[in-house]
C-alpha cells in the first residue's frame, strides 16, 4: 500500500489538516508509492512560526556548539548513507551510484558548515582614527527558507540549510513533492543530532505554500533553484516584500571541443554529462560545439556510445541511465525530440522507442543525439532537460565563445583543449558562472560558491561556500571610542579619522 508522507514541523511529524495531497510514484515501474500532504498557507505559517520561536535561542548559542551538531548530523548521515540513497532511487529514478554522488556533495556542505566557528570571525582594525577602534560582526537573519527541485533531493537542500543553520538562523524548507521522503528522512538525523526542535522544518506542498513562504513577513531570506521562470517569479515577488533572495534558474550549458582536444576524453566526457542522471541535472552538458574539423569525428564516436547506453531501473547495478522522473517529464522531452526533427536538425539517434523489458510502465527514455543543430532553434535556445545532445558546428574558437556569449543562460560551460593559450581566453572571456578545463560538469566544492551569470541566477549571491555565508548572515560595523577624560565641542561636520 502507498505509504503517506506528512510535514516535519517544530521536530515533529504532523500531519496535514488540508485536503489536499499528490500522489508520488516510481519513475522506474510507474507505481504510485505515497501520498504527500499539500500544506495549506495556515500549514505553512504555522512552521514559520516554529522556525521563528526557535530562532532567539539557537542565534544566541556559539558557533562552536553549533558546529559540534552539524559534526553529528554529517556522522548520521554518512551512517545512513544507504537508506538515503535508495530513497532518492526510489522517487526520482537516477542510478544508485549517481544518487550516492549526491548524496555526498550534499554532505560536503555540511563538512564545510563545521568550520562555522571560523567562517563567522568578522574583520577587526584597531586604530582607525587616534583611540578608535573597528570591527564587523556577522550576524544571522531570522527565518530562512528554501524551495528545491526535484532533481536533486539530497544535495540541493544540503547546499542550503546547513549553511544557514550553522550561521544561526532557523530553516523552513519545501522540497519537491515529486520526490519527499529524502528531505524528511534527513530532518529526522538532524533532531537526532541534537538539533532544537523549531530549527529545521519541512513542509510540503505546492504553490501556495511557495507563495506563503515568498510574502510572509517573519521569513527574512529565501532560497530556490529551479526553471527560470518561476526563478525570476520568486526573485520579484520576495524581494518585493523586503527579503534576501538567491534564485537559480535555468541552464543551457555548452561543452566546446577543440580539433586539439584528446577525442576519447571528449567523447566519455559528453556521455556522463549529457546522460547522466538522464540529463535532468541544471549543470548537464546538453550542447556540444565542435570546432573545425573535428564535428565528424565527434559524432561518429558519439554515435555507438549512445546507441549502447545501458538504460534502466536506477537499482539495477548494470543501469547507466534510469527513468525520467514522472511520466509528464518524458512527454515532455519526447516532445522536444519531435520539435527538433521539425526544425531539420539531423536525428543521429532517437531514443522516443525505447521500451525497457519488465518495466513497460517506466518513464524511460533512451539518449538522443541531434546534429547540425543552429541557434535559432528552440531545442537549442531552451532547457530540454532531459537525455537529449545537441552538436552545433562551428568553424572556429571565436564562433564557439560568441554562440556561448550570446546565449541566454550562463550556468555552466567547458571546453576540452590541449592548447593552454586557448583554455586561458575562454576562462577569461566566456561569460558563465561556472567554467570546466577538460572538466565537463565544473561544479564548485563546498568551500567554494555555487551560481551562474545571465538568466540563470537572480540576487547578488551564489549558493553555500563564502557566498553562503554572506547570504544568511548580515553585517554589523562597530566604530568605538572609550572616553579619556578629554572633552571636545561639538561638531557639525562629516567625522573623519584623524
Amino acid at each position: 500500500m502507498p505509504t503517506k508522507i506528512h510535514h516535519f514541523v517544530n521536530g515533529q511529524i504532523v500531519a496535514g489538516n488540508s485536503t489536499r495531497s499528490a500522489d508520488v510514484f516510481n519513475p522506474a515501474s510507474g507505481e504510485k508509492t505515497a501520498t504527500v500532504d499539500l500544506a495549506s498557507g495556515a500549514e505553512t505559517r504555522s512552521a514559520i512560526a516554529a522556525a521563528q520561536a526557535a530562532f532567539p535561542a539557537w542565534a544566541a548559542m556559539t558557533p562552536l556548539r553549533r558546529a559540534r551538531v552539524m559534526f553529528r548530523f554529517k556522522e548520521l548521515l554518512e551512517q545512513h548513507a544507504d537508506e538515503l540513497v535508495a530513497l532518492i532511487t526510489r522517487e526520482h529514478g537516477k542510478v544508485l551510484s549517481d544518487a550516492r554522488g549526491e548524496l555526498t556533495r550534499g554532505i560536503e556542505v555540511v563538512e564545510f558548515a563545521c568550520g562555522i566557528p571560523h567562517l563567522l570571525k568578522g574583520e577587526h582594525s584597531q586604530n582607525v582614527g587616534t583611540d578608535v577602534d573597528s570591527w564587523s560582526l556577522q550576524q544571522p537573519l531570522g527565518v530562512c527558507a528554501g524551495i528545491t527541485p526535484f532533481n536533486f533531493p539530497a544535495m540541493v537542500p544540503m547546499w542550503m540549510f546547513p549553511v544557514a543553520i550553522a550561521c544561526g538562523n532557523t530553516f523552513v524548507l519545501k522540497p519537491s513533492e515529486k520526490d519527499p521522503s529524502c528531505p524528511m528522512r534527513v530532518a529526522e538525523l538532524f533532531k537526532q543530532a541534537g538539533l532544537p526542535d523549531g530549527v529545521f522544518n519541512v513542509i510540503n506542498g505546492d504553490k501556495e505554500a511557495v507563495d506563503t513562504l515568498l510574502t510572509d513577513p517573519r521569513v527574512q531570506a529565501v532560497s530556490f533553484v529551479g526553471s527560470t521562470p518561476v526563478a525570476e517569479y520568486i526573485y520579484s515577488t520576495a524581494s518585493a516584500n523586503g527579503k534576501r533572495v538567491q534564485a537559480l534558474g535555468g541552464a543551457k550549458n555548452h561543452m566546446v571541443v577543440m580539433p586539439d582536444a584528446d577525442l576519447d576524453q571528449a567523447v566519455n566526457a559528453l556521455m556522463g554529462a549529457a546522460y547522466g542522471s538522464a540529463g535532468e541535472r541544471c549543470m548537464a552538458i546538453s550542447v556540444a560545439v565542435a570546432v573545425g574539423e573535428v564535428a565528424d569525428k565527434l559524432v561518429a564516436n558519439l554515435k555507438p556510445k549512445v546507441e549502447s547506453l545501458k538504460i534502466g531501473p536506477g537499482t539495477e547495478s548494470v543501469s547507466e541511465m534510469g527513468p525520467l522522473v514522472s511520466k509528464e517529464h518524458r512527454d515532455k522531452v519526447k516532445g522536444y525530440i519531435d520539435l527538433g526533427v521539425e526544425e531539420g536538425a539531423s536525428l543521429v539517434v532517437d531514443g522516443r522507442a525505447l521500451s525497457v523489458a519488465g518495466h513497460e510502465q517506466g518513464y524511460f527514455l533512451g539518449g538522443t543525439l541531434f546534429d547540425h543543430v543552429t541557434p535559432d532553434m528552440r531545442i537549442y535556445q531552451e532547457e530540454i532537460f532531459g537525455p537529449v545532445l545537441a552538436v552545433v558546428r562551428v568553424p572556429d574558437f571565436d564562433t564557439a565563445v560568441k554562440f556561448i556569449n550570446e546565449h541566454e543562460f550562463g550556468n555552466g560551460t567547458a571546453i576540452f583543449t590541449r592548447d593552454g593559450d586557448a583554455a586561458r581566453q575562454f576562462t577569461h572571456n566566456i561569460q558563465v558562472g561556472m567554467v570546466g578545463v577538460n572538466v565537463p560538469i565544473p561544479v564548485p566544492m563546498a568551500y567554494h560558491s555555487f551560481g551562474g551569470w545571465k538568466r540563470s541566477l537572480f540576487g547578488a549571491h551564489h549558493m553555500h561556500g563564502p557566498d553562503g555565508v554572506r547570504f544568511y548572515t548580515r553585517m554589523k560595523t562597530i566604530t568605538s571610542r572609550w572616553p579619556t577624560g578629554i572633552r571636545s565641542d561639538a561638531e557639525f561636520v562629516m567625522p573623519t579619522m584623524k
